[in-house]
């Protein structure tokens, strides 16, 4: 049995074809240290509490006790597709929990793999308290997401655009197979190694799927329903991955590389914030489409082991591929009423989602405020807004679908439940970060903090955090990748 608060580690990814790994330990960083530690996620997962333990576990002689890799896969980014894999990151190990949890332990800005291209593998400190401060905040917000458990100096410069202080981040996730990790397999392997990763992504992830009569495709419609779940919730909260692309898809249905992502303040579907997204290929209201395409590119990737007849394989892949719209419709609007109050998700309450929306959009209001404000009257509206007939008159419909479906208490304790008085904005964000590069880590953790108690509508947040940026921030407002 696992003992309490130490590393118990296994390497099954490393039962693969040796095609999906490299076996590599971190470079040494010349003056390490831990500037954060998760203490309360070290505790939960039943990991040491202690840094000295993961210093010695990654500064030390891994090569005599663990197994250190990197992992292979490919990708469509931006559309294009392109062989990948971890240019700057290392699976430290798959850590196992007394209760038989698994979770991959993986330390990103490790420096040079062979997969890093023209990279030089590491991170600069900013995108790595970025990566901290949002998946933290994802987690308070009830998105699946990869949790951040330290972040440490590296005691190096990283060349950008300019000169920055070096950091590194030990990420946990479920597990780190992608639809690229799929695409590599079929694309750049073998049919032989496709299956085997299949059959070790089930056993690992989805075990009930091991008897299937189809196990390909059971899979896929499995993944399939858990993307669509994750992705309604981020479009339920305004939030923007920014870098959808294949290798960022994880088959565990965790949001993870939060690089260019931001969330949506004044509501528009073709909100962009990432430097790179030139086109708006990722903007906010593409992203369920975009979620389709990454979908079939999986869809693409099992042919080959779903029927022995190739033709037949496409008509059963495309058969499930067809559930996605009303599949989408039906989790997405689900999701969305709730914001609303109202629990019966049927078809002839959509229109109240998007006749909402429709009328944010149009007075170019706050997409979180905007949802909050009805579940707690004290939140500001603008007047014009208010006062406006067809804001009335949706208000008006809205009130007597909630008194036709349950009671404006109930509905209220499910708004509660579905609209954060508190996100992580975006000049909040940057601010955060700018000042603990300087050494200051106020107001970075009084922005977790606050997260923690999105929820709650027990107290009047200060408004410094409910408060969205002024118009001129969004309009110049850019993320980076950071590599």
């Amino acid at each position: 049995m696992p003992t309490k608060s130490k590393f118990n580690f296994e390497y099954t990814y490393l039962n693969l074809p040796e095609e999906f790994y490299e076996r590599v330990s971190p470079e040494r960083f010349s003056a390490p240290e831990f500037a954060l530690f998760n203490t309360k996620l070290a505790q939960e997962l039943q990991l040491p509490e202690n840094t000295k333990h993961y210093a010695d576990l990654i500064f030390g002689q891994p090569q005599k006790k663990h197994s250190f890799f990197a992992q292979a896969y490919a990708g469509y980014q931006f559309g294009h597709f392109n062989q990948l894999g971890d240019g700057r990151a290392i699976m430290l190990g798959e850590h196992q929990t007394i209760d038989g949890n698994r979770f991959d332990l993986q330390l990103k800005g490790s420096g040079k793999t062979k997969f890093s291209r023209r990279g030089d593998g590491k991170a600069t400190l900013k995108s790595m308290l970025r990566e901290y401060v949002m998946s933290e905040a994802m987690y308070a917000l009830d998105v699946p997401t990869s949790r951040s458990l330290a972040l440490i100096k590296t005691g190096e410069p990283v060349y950008r655009q300019s000169l920055h202080e070096g950091a590194a981040i030990i990420r946990i996730m479920q597990c780190h197979v992608r639809i690229g990790t799929f695409e590599y397999a079929t694309h750049l392997v073998s049919k032989d190694a496709t299956h085997a990763l299949l059959d070790y992504t089930i056993n690992r992830l989805y075990p009930e799927l091991a008897q299937a009569k189809n196990k390909p495709i059971a899979f896929f419609e499995t993944v399939m329903q858990n993307q669509i779940e994750l992705v309604a919730k981020w479009m339920k909260l305004g939030f923007i991955h920014g870098v959808m692309n294949t290798d960022n898809v994880a088959i565990s249905a965790e949001t993870f590389d939060y690089g260019p992502c931001a969330f949506m303040n004044t509501y528009d579907p073709k909100t962009v914030f990432s430097s790179i997204d030139h086109n708006g290929r990722y903007a906010y209201g593409n992203q369920p489409q975009i979620l389709k395409w990454n979908l079939v590119r999986l869809a693409e990737s099992l042919i080959p082991l779903i029927d022995e007849d190739k033709d037949t394989s496409i008509e059963i892949a495309m058969a499930s591929i067809q559930k996605f719209d009303a599949l989408w419709n039906k989790t997405y609007y689900g999701s969305m009423l709730l914001k609303l109050g109202i629990a019966k998700n049927e078809r002839q309450y959509f229109p109240l989602v998007d006749e909402f929306l429709k009328l944010l959009q149009t007075q170019q209001l706050d997409f979180t405020n905007s949802f909050a404000a009805l579940v707690d009257e004290k939140i500001d509206l603008n007047k014009n807004f208010t006062e406006n007939e067809n804001f009335i008159t949706w208000q008006n419909k809205w009130k007597n679908t909630i008194e036709e479906t349950s009671s404006f208490e109930y509905a209220k304790q499910l708004m509660k439940a579905n609209n954060p008085q508190v996100i992580p904005r975006n000049h909040l964000v940057e601010e955060s970060l700018n000042l603990a590069v300087e050494g200051d880590f106020s107001l970075f953790d009084e922005l977790l903090e606050q997260m923690k108690s999105t929820y709650s509508y027990t107290e009047d947040k200060p408004e410094k955090f409910t408060a969205p940026p002024k118009p001129k921030f969004d309009k110049s407002y850019q993320t980076f990748c950071g590599t």
